[in-house]
C-alpha cells in the first residue's frame, strides 16, 4: 500500500494585497496549499482564486483584522489545532509616519499591537507543533528601518526592530533543531502600506523602490540560502557581516561590572 503524500501548508498574513499575495503566488508554485489571512473579503477571494487557476493549489481564505483583539484571539485558536502547518509567513503590519508628538497614541498603538502583537502571537501559536515535530518554518518581514530611525518613523522603527531581535531570539532558541525563522529586511517597496502611511510612495526615488515579485522573489532564494537575516536589497553581503559584528563585538564589551573610566570622577 502507497504512502498518501504529506500536505504542505503555508499561512500568509496580510495576503489580499503587495507582499503577501505574492508569497502565496510563489508559495504555491513550490506545492503548498495555502491559508489567506486579511481583512478583505473580495481581494482575498481574488488571489485564491488566481492561486487555484495558475498553480492547482488549494487556497483557503480567513477573514479577520489580526490588530483587533477577538479576531487576532480566532486566528491564533485555528492556527494553534493546524496539524499540517509548515510554514507561516508573518507579514501583516501597517505604517504610521509622523513625528510622536504630532500623531494620536492610537497610530503607535495600532503599529505596535500588529507589527509586534500579531506577529509574536501568531509565532506561539504554531511554534510548540513546529518544535515538537522538529519541522517547520517561520518568515517574519521586518524592514530595512529595523536599524535606522527616521524623524517619522520612531513607533514603526520601534516595532520593526522588535521583529529583528524576536527573530534572533528564536534562532538561538531553536538552534540544534530543523525548525527555521527567516527575518526579511525589505526597502521601500511598491505596496499600499504607503497609502495610509502619511508617506505617499510618490515621494521616493523610483529607482529606490522595490517592486514586490523582487522583494519576495530574493527574500525566497534567501530563505533557500539558509539564511536567517536577508537583506534583499544589499548587493554587499559583508556590510551586513561586519554590522553584525560590530554588534557582537559591542555585547562582549558591555560585559563587566565596571563603570567606563569616562562616567568615573575625575
Amino acid at each position: 500500500m502507497s504512502t498518501p503524500s504529506h500536505r504542505k501548508l503555508a499561512i500568509v498574513t496580510g495576503a489580499s494585497s503587495g507582499i503577501g499575495a505574492v508569497y502565496a503566488d510563489r508559495l504555491a508554485a513550490r506545492g503548498y496549499d495555502l491559508l489567506l489571512i486579511a481583512r478583505r473579503r473580495d481581494r482575498l477571494e481574488e488571489v485564491a482564486a488566481k492561486i487555484a487557476a495558475s498553480h492547482g493549489r488549494k487556497a483557503e481564505i480567513l477573514v479577520a483584522d489580526l490588530g483587533d483583539e477577538a479576531d487576532l484571539a480566532r486566528v491564533e485558536r485555528d492556527l494553534a489545532a493546524g496539524d499540517d502547518i509548515e510554514l507561516l509567513v508573518n507579514n501583516a503590519g501597517i505604517a504610521r509616519l509622523s513625528p510622536v508628538a504630532q500623531a494620536p497614541v492610537s497610530d503607535s498603538a495600532a503599529q505596535i499591537a500588529l507589527n509586534i502583537g500579531a506577529l509574536t502571537r501568531l509565532t506561539h501559536a504554531v511554534l510548540p507543533r513546529f518544535v515538537a515535530r522538529n519541522r517547520g518554518t517561520i518568515v517574519n518581514i521586518a524592514s530595512i528601518l529595523s536599524l535606522h530611525s527616521l524623524p517619522v518613523s520612531a513607533v514603526y522603527s520601534g516595532t520593526k526592530a522588535y521583529v529583528l531581535a524576536f527573530t534572533r531570539g528564536l534562532q538561538s532558541e531553536l538552534e540544534g533543531t530543523a525548525v527555521k525563522v527567516q527575518s526579511v529586511h525589505p526597502p521601500a517597496t511598491a505596496t499600499e502600506i504607503w497609502e495610509l502611511s502619511g508617506v505617499p510612495l510618490s515621494n521616493f526615488e523610483p529607482e529606490k523602490v522595490m517592486t514586490t515579485e523582487d522583494l519576495v522573489d530574493a527574500a525566497l532564494a534567501g530563505l533557500d540560502r539558509g539564511e536567517a537575516i536577508t537583506w534583499p536589497s544589499v548587493a554587499d553581503e559583508a556590510l551586513w557581516t561586519s554590522f553584525d559584528a560590530a554588534r557582537g563585538t559591542l555585547v562582549t564589551a558591555s560585559q563587566t561590572r565596571n563603570p567606563a573610566p569616562r562616567y568615573r570622577a575625575a
